[in-house]
């Protein structure tokens, strides 16, 4: 273990999109974004001297495939003033991926309120090849609430405990921790609106990369004022029209005093709330919106205006020298995307666009009538836009790495951007020479954060004056030049020695705070571009909707704002009780929710509110008695006692101290009213210590209801036997009907209804005011065809576990196919019967369920296991929220069966047909590859009865591995390799001494990924020998691989070893250059037969995981 600590460093802005730890992995896109708590200034808090704040920690842990805990800390180390320490899963939190996180190890004994704010790096150490350590960055301000922060998926655990990969050399794991702590600032406390002039916009989870397009583009005025001229009725709905959700914001943006949500615009998108926690791209969702404005203004008096003002148009060319010949296409375009990648500038990316390509040698141009001809190939501008998009590829696939990778180079781009340099040579010379394209800075687009997601702001100068404006989310400051411009250019910072003597390796960190999309105004259009816009662009039906909204919203902080000076009084009265029971709920009396409440002044005398009540409900004064309501420890509540007449002479506020200590913000009373024979209102009886209120409800077991009959006044010592006439009459029924009582209990956490001996006193079976006494006809005689439900203990018992549950297809996971009305309490067969009886399938075995998970709206990902869930309840439980929703699907043969099998798909490639088949393989777990291959056999073709097969792992085009035949295939992971099969060539069958195994790939060079080597195609191995040279080799590998003469001819050979090609003569002796060790592993070593690829090209998400950002943006509406 060492601790490094190299001096403070200088705050690098923004902020990691990642996780905070829990003890389950949040489903759904990972990982999810939180709202920054940025720093602004570049020093750090104060530190005490041997207090360093910044240091890097690392942690050897020895024998790691053996540790057993489900998560594992390492030793507490100091940055900062405080104890920090790493915790890692070494199996996964709940994913296949190694998490880890950085964790504040004493947080539950620092004070009430504390945070940190730290910037730090993660790595797992290549112990082999130490340029493929796995490092990755971020920052976060650590409090109570998130006292760990980092990646719930690190790095795949495949990649991880493959001990040819060099991440676990002798079982030994080094992590190591760059930790910096930065200075924390009072987010909240800060005015936008007041401070600058300008609102944020609300994040809804991970809507960032949203927030600072959408600022971007309502700070060019002439396109907000083409919102505003979109048509729009009054009779819209901002969540089903994008135009008028679109006005609605920008109108907001423009007149609010504080930030504003996003959600009408979302909606409008046709996004559920799972869309809103998806990072996306800014700038495909740039181009998205943009396309769905441009449909949306065809036909009206802004059409054509995105095409004004972002449409530029550049010229393809393709041109011979030694004859006249000349192709060119037209092509338009709304942004540009330059290169990062090996420029230095904005304007190294312009002449890399223009850069003529010569098209000679193997690669000449077929020109109609001449044809192969020596050419020129490459693109000129025939004219810009006003308004410049700049897209910075920031973004690109390491092929070397297998994985996506963020450009953090320094790149540097000019406040004033002159497109005429040099002779205007980014111009076709039939561009317009009158336009003069020379543009200024308006906005820089930041993201900050990683390739696995990050965060997105914008510095905007939405008056192109010299005072710039950072829009982070609901956050706006003034910020300089310098932050928005230089601040932005990305490249590495390095921190100078602190202690020279010691042989230890420089502490750096990455800038990954860097511009990632530009837009410049062309200076002769800023007049039309930064124009005026009142409220005169606004439609009148808008201004109006708006200005109410904003009445209302300033109404709701009113109130607010004054609620510490009112009391909200909640009155409840026969007639709620009469309407509410039975139909919206059938246990206790009343939702108080749903009675009529009072906005009273606390100073205001109780006996003045009556008065209020009586022009309210027609209720006089003297005929109203109010009772407190009281909350049992049973969790019933009922009313509990009349207010004295003392205690109506107080104040409303002092009443409600008296009635609810616990909850000083409601007042709740039932208004008790004595009516007489003609339904008139009477004074209250007067009511002592024997008299007891009771309340009375009906239940109907032929018709299954249950319904308020009234109230009565009874004597403790009196019996239930001398009102049974008084409740036949409450309920309709005769006289001398047969009725049994029930006093309701509880219903939580179970329903407790207990019969009630009509001959034992009030007082002896404890009943008190404000309890409730069901009763019905007598059961007896009751046949059980006619009712379900007899009693109504058992009715209640029903009501309270009965769950209507919405089914859906897991193939169609938005859409409701059926509903069905189950109990809380039936177990897994039964509602499995349920679903297969409404299905109409025979064996329910054969359904499978999955559960839904309420943070992402998805089904989760592992369904539920055969009796994998005890109830109904434990299916729909996700964390503390209940669900109503199940998916289903029906298997084709028993689940349990399933359970106990594993299912592989294994692509068998054909000796000799050009074809590849995916079969689907289902074996027990405990099955070896043995029998994988033998089952195989009996479902394909092979070339010969005795053709031996191999089961191989392939993964981006390379061989990782080759499977023994006795491994067990419980632990074989599908999901990211490919599983391919082949037969076992002869020649490999009968390697002599000098022969040999070698691994040989197809591959190109990626022109636009600085000569970079792209595998593509089937790699496969080859049998050579020692002596054998490359043009022998070549000879068989023409007839392997039925190559023409012509196009193999243009075929280069290499030795290609960690994506470094070194080119082979016919002379070369090809097995020299190979260290002699098993398949298994020699991945990094390979004949490498370079070609142009024909084959048709799949996008590289096409079979593999795809990352938060590459998400396809889609708007439905």
């Amino acid at each position: 273990m060492t601790l490094l600590t190299p001096p403070q460093i200088d705050q690098a802005e923004g902020e990691q999109m990642l996780v905070p730890h829990a003890d389950f992995a949040p489903e759904g896109p990972q990982p999810m974004e939180v709202a920054s708590a940025e720093a602004t200034a570049n020093a750090v808090d104060a530190q005490v001297v041997d207090e360093p704040p910044s240091a890097r920690f690392t942690w050897k842990i020895e024998n790691f495939s053996k540790v057993n805990m489900k998560k594992q800390y390492s030793e507490v180390f100091l940055v900062g003033g405080y104890k920090w320490r790493i915790l890692t899963f070494p199996k996964g939190n709940n994913v296949d991926h190694l998490s880890m996180y950085l964790d504040v190890a004493d947080s539950s004994a620092l004070p009430y309120g504390w945070s940190r704010y730290a910037q730090f790096s993660l790595s797992v150490i290549n112990q082999i090849h130490s340029k493929f350590t796995i490092r990755k960055d971020t920052q976060h301000q650590f409090n109570s609430r998130e006292s760990d922060w980092g990646f719930t998926s690190f790095m795949p655990l495949s990649e991880l405990y493959d001990p040819g990969r060099g991440y676990l050399v002798n079982d030994t794991c080094i992590i190591e921790a760059d930790v910096a702590v930065r200075k924390v600032v009072d987010y909240w406390s800060h005015d936008s609106k007041k401070e600058t002039g300008y609102v944020g916009l609300k994040n809804q989870g991970a809507t960032c990369y949203m927030n600072s397009l959408l600022q971007t583009l309502y700070h060019i005025p002439y396109f907000r004022k083409a919102v505003y001229h979109m048509p729009t009725t009054e009779n819209d709905n901002p969540s089903g029209s994008i135009p008028l959700a679109l006005q609605s914001l920008f109108y907001k943006l423009q007149y609010s005093d504080t930030s504003v949500a996003t959600k009408e615009l979302t909606k409008s998108f046709g996004w559920d709330t799972y869309d809103s926690f998806m990072q996306h791209d800014v700038q495909e969702l740039n181009r998205v919106l943009c396309e769905k404005l441009e449909d949306k203004m065809k036909g009206t008096v802004v059409e054509g205006t995105i095409q004004q003002l972002f449409e530029g148009h550049h010229m393809n060319y393709i041109e011979c020298i030694n004859v006249e010949y000349k192709s060119t296409r037209k092509e338009s375009f709304y942004d540009l995307q330059l290169d990062v990648k090996g420029c230095k500038d904005i304007y190294a990316s312009f002449d890399k666009y223009v850069e003529v390509e010569r098209l000679e040698g193997d690669n000449k141009y077929h020109a109609e009538q001449y044809g192969l001809q020596d050419a020129r190939k490459g693109v000129l501008f025939i004219d810009f836009p006003p308004v410049l998009q700049l897209q910075l590829k920031r973004f690109e696939y390491d092929f070397v790495r297998d994985t996506m990778v963020k450009i953090n180079d320094r790149y540097e781009f000019p406040l004033q951007l002159d497109l005429d340099r040099e002779n205007r040579k980014y111009l076709s010379p039939d561009a317009d020479s009158s336009v003069r394209n020379l543009y200024t800075l308006h906005s820089v687009l930041v993201h900050s954060g990683g390739v696995h997601g990050g965060h997105y702001y914008a510095y905007i100068r939405p008056t192109l004056s010299d005072q710039w404006f950072k829009f982070d989310d609901e956050r706006v400051t003034k910020e300089d030049m310098k932050r928005a411009l230089e601040e932005q250019y990305g490249g590495e910072e390095e921190l100078p020695q602190t202690n020279p003597g010691f042989n230890n390796s420089p502490f750096k960190f990455t800038k990954y705070s860097n511009a990632y999309m530009l837009v410049y105004i062309r200076e002769s259009d800023t007049d039309k571009i930064i124009c005026n816009v009142d409220e005169k662009d606004i439609a009148e039906h808008l201004r109006i909707r708006l200005k109410k909204e904003q009445e209302e919203k300033e109404q709701k902080r009113k109130e607010k704002a004054e609620a510490h000076l009112y009391t909200i009084i909640k009155v409840a009265r026969d007639e709620d009780l009469v309407h509410q029971i039975g139909k919206d709920i059938y246990f206790d009396l009343v939702d108080h929710d749903k009675v009529r409440q009072f906005r009273i002044q606390k100073q205001l005398a109780f006996n003045s509110f009556k008065e209020e009540v009586a022009k309210e409900f027609g209720i006089p004064v003297q005929f109203q008695r109010f009772w407190l309501w009281a909350k049992r420890q049973n969790h019933t509540y009922r009313p509990n006692r009349p207010l004295t007449a003392q205690e109506e002479t107080q104040s409303v506020g002092q009443l409600r101290e008296v009635s609810n200590k616990a909850n000083n913000a409601e007042l709740k009373l039932f208004l008790e009213v004595a009516i007489g024979l003609e339904m008139q209102p009477l004074p209250p009886p007067e009511k002592t210590k024997e008299d007891i209120l009771l309340f009375f409800k009906l239940y109907d077991p032929i018709k299954e209801e249950l319904r308020y009959v009234g109230r009565l006044f009874v004597k403790g010592n009196g019996k239930p036997i001398d009102i049974l006439k008084k409740l036949n009459e409450m309920a309709g029924f005769a006289p001398d009907e047969e009725i049994e009582l029930f006093e309701e209990i509880k219903y939580e956490p179970n329903v407790m209804c207990e019969h009630i001996d009509k001959k034992t006193s009030f007082r002896s079976s404890q009943l008190e005011d404000g309890d409730i006494i069901c009763f019905q006809k007598s059961p007896q005689g009751l046949i059980s065809e006619e009712c379900s439900y007899p009693t109504v203990s058992t009715f209640l018992i029903y009501v309270h576990n009965r769950q209507v549950v919405r089914f859906r297809s897991l193939e169609k996971p938005k859409d409701d196919e059926f509903c069905l009305e189950l109990s809380k309490q039936n177990n897994y067969d039964e509602v499995v019967e349920y679903v297969a009886r409404h299905l109409g399938l025979d064996d329910p075995s054969k359904i499978r369920l999955t559960s839904h998970n309420c943070y992402s709206q998805q089904p989760k990902p592992q369904p539920i296991k055969y009796q994998g869930a005890e109830r109904l309840t434990d299916m729909l439980i996700h964390y503390n929220q209940i669900s109503d929703i199940l998916y289903y699907e029906v298997l084709d043969i028993p689940l349990p069966e399933l359970q106990g099998l594993k299912t592989l798909k294994v692509a068998f490639h054909h000796a000799t047909k050009d074809e590849v088949v995916i079969h689907t393989i289902r074996l027990p777990k405990q099955s070896t590859v043995g029998d994988v291959i033998n089952d195989l056999k009996s479902k394909v073709e092979l070339s010969h009865t005795d053709a031996e097969l191999r089961l191989l792992e392939v993964f981006y085009h390379k061989i990782y591995k080759i499977f023994p035949l006795q491994e067990k295939i419980e632990n074989i992971n599908d999901q990211y390799w490919t599983l391919r099969a082949e037969e076992i060539p002869e020649e490999e069958k009968n390697l002599g001494l000098n022969d040999r195994l070698i691994h040989v790939y197809h591959f190109m060079k990626d022109t636009a990924q600085n000569q970079q080597v792209h595998n593509f195609g089937d790699p496969f191995f080859l049998a050579i020998n020692d002596n054998e040279t490359l043009g022998e080799i070549k000879m068989r590998l023409q007839k392997k691989l039925h190559v023409p003469d012509e196009e193999f001819s243009k075929w280069k050979f290499a030795f290609i070893t960690l994506g470094r090609p070194e080119y082979l003569q016919d002379s070369d002796i090809v097995s020299s250059r190979f260290q002699r060790r098993d398949v298994y592993g020699a991945w990094e070593q390979y004949l490498g037969l370079e070609h142009s690829d024909n084959t048709p090209k799949r996008s590289y998400a096409a079979n593999q995981n795809r990352h938060t950002f590459e998400k396809p943006v889609r708007i439905y509406n």
